[in-house]
């Protein structure tokens, strides 16, 4: 890290991390190390780890998603994944717990056979309860994994974290491990219930846009959004433009990156255009794979996080509410794991947010809240709004601006959040007509 010469302010974050992490963490287990994009948070936490003298067992990195995971680790050089498989593992239980529990089901429902009144109605109560516990018993589970790396790390880093909810980040405080969180007090503040790291104030802020950083094109857009200031149309460097969004069709956005935008309409007019483009217009439902599809909803139980993105298989169409498939994750995991034949087991999935695709139904919620949540709940990803972009970044991103915000301070937050997703190539398409798209970075 000799080569890598760090700004005053940088190093002064370097001296105080260092004091924490040496002698302050029995006090104070989190150290919020927030900043700017471009501010050289990343470039202090490699100085760090190299004169702390740690190695990528005793530093562990992660962030909420995989895809944040995947680009943190190409530019540490350090392994990284993300929390949830970092502290959870599956729980299954064996046979002979099941067994055992059919046994109990089985006795009590012969008992209640000779009861009458208040009796049975308590009985056939437990009854049923016991039911629902057979079945949940024959699904695995994520539970903290007592076995995990944490527990003998010496430090955790977090990056990308304002999805993290109090839940998550009770179970990693849990370990009593000192954590080193990453912020950007830039972007949009997080959606209800996420930010249970980044909802308090730094230890240290971060402002000055590092020298080799500001070289980006991506860094210096992101600046220009967040301080308000006109993005020129153009190109401003082989892989970063701004253009009109008639120039763009449909096609051309699915080879592109992650399409991020602002409302609602415009990620479900962007949705079914790219999977026209696709080919998968037959239907409303997902067609399988290939079709891009993000999660909506924690389930902890099943290993899902809301912003995951997923594939499905063997979609089948259970009524006008539900339909069920085989999930499978990024990273090649199936979900839910298997049934009795040893196949994937197919889960239940919530139709209506892909229904709204087909045709909006503002009176949906309020007819179905009750069997969503018993339901995973997702819907197509080929186009998403910024905020559940918020967590991840990719290699290339798509933004179209369809002039999100309330006030000039929630636009400027929005498309700085929406720009800073990128790492490398980015177009920034005003308005949502689609006919070229320059080549962005080809990784």
């Amino acid at each position: 890290m000799a080569d890598i010469s760090l700004s005053d302010p940088q190093a002064a974050a370097l001296r105080k991390i260092k004091d924490w992490f040496l002698s302050g963490t029995a006090l104070q287990q989190i150290f919020r190390l927030f900043g700017f994009a471009g501010t050289g948070k990343s470039t202090i936490v490699k100085h760090v780890i190299d004169e702390l003298g740690l190695d990528d067992r005793e530093v562990l990195q992660a962030c909420y998603t995989g895809k944040a995971a995947y680009v943190l680790q190409c530019k540490s050089g350090m392994p990284c994944s993300t929390i949830h498989r970092l502290i959870y593992r599956v729980s299954e239980a064996t046979e002979a717990e099941i067994a055992a529990a059919r046994r109990q089901l089985d006795e009590l429902e012969t008992a209640t056979l000779a009861l009458y009144g208040a009796e049975r109605v308590a009985a056939d109560a437990e009854i049923a309860a016991l039911r629902m516990a057979l079945k949940e018993m024959r699904q695995p589970r994520f539970v903290l994994n007592e076995e995990t790396p944490v527990r003998d790390c010496e430090l955790i880093v977090l990056d990308e974290v304002s999805m993290v909810g109090r839940d998550m980040a009770a179970d990693l405080l849990s370990f009593g491990k000192p954590i080193l969180v990453l912020g950007d007090p830039g972007q949009l503040p997080p959606i209800k219930g996420a930010g249970a790291f980044t909802a308090q104030e730094p230890d240290v802020m971060l402002t000055e846009i590092h020298r080799q950083a500001a070289e980006s094109a991506v860094i210096r857009l992101a600046t220009m959004a967040r301080h308000g200031r006109p993005i020129p149309y153009g190109q401003h460097d082989e892989f970063v433009w701004k253009m009109s969004g008639r120039d763009v069709t449909a096609a051309q956005l699915l080879n592109g990156g992650q399409v991020i935008c602002g409302l609602n309409a415009t990620r479900i007019s962007l949705n079914n255009a790219m999977r026209k483009a696709a080919g998968f217009n037959g239907s409303a439902l997902p067609a399988g794979p290939g079709e891009k599809i993000i999660c909506l909803k924690n389930d902890h139980a099943l290993g899902l996080l809301n912003g995951m993105f997923f594939e499905l298989d063997a979609v089948e169409q259970i009524d006008a509410q539900r339909f069920q498939a085989i999930i499978k994750t990024e990273e090649g995991d199936f979900v839910g794991g298997e049934n009795s034949k040893g196949k994937p087991r197919r889960l239940p999935i919530y139709a209506g947010h892909f229904l709204d695709h087909e045709k909006l139904d503002t009176q949906r919620d309020d007819r179905d809240w009750k069997i969503k949540r018993r339901l995973v709940e997702a819907t197509f990803g080929w186009a998403i709004t910024c905020h559940k972009a918020q967590g991840s970044s990719w290699l290339n991103v798509i933004v179209i601006d369809d002039k999100w915000g309330r006030s000039k301070a929630d636009r400027n937050r929005w498309l700085y959040t929406a720009l800073t997703r990128a790492e490398e190539g980015l177009v920034i398409e005003v308005g949502t007509r689609m006919g070229a798209c320059p080549a962005i970075h080809p990784r």
